[in-house]
């Protein structure tokens, strides 16, 4: 008979992770809390600490990547918006001259 793994959502590893960062709670406590393997609380803890910094380093990136997108966009519009323009100049002249 096979076992089938545990799956845990991003939340519940979340939680998991920020009560082993806390530190109120002892690591047997944690483990008896959310019924989770030690070995996988202190990976959970590591990869929540490694990606914090990111957490607070891509809100400007993201901001300038979003800017430029939005950006390239109304270019985009722009230049079809042009070309319409133009067609309807060329086919009204042609209509009224």
């Amino acid at each position: 008979m096979s076992v089938k793994r545990k799956s845990y959502s991003p939340s519940e590893k979340a939680k998991v992770a920020l009560a082993a960062i806390k530190g109120n709670l002892t690591t047997a406590e944690i483990v008896m809390q959310y019924d989770v393997h030690t070995t996988q609380i202190n990976q959970w803890k590591r990869q929540a600490l490694d990606s914090m910094p990111e957490l607070f380093a891509n809100k400007t990136k993201a901001l300038q990547v979003d800017y430029e997108s939005q950006l390239a966009e109304l270019y985009q519009q722009i230049g079809r918006l042009k070309v319409e323009n133009d067609f309807l100049k060329k086919k009204c002249s042609q209509f009224s001259g």
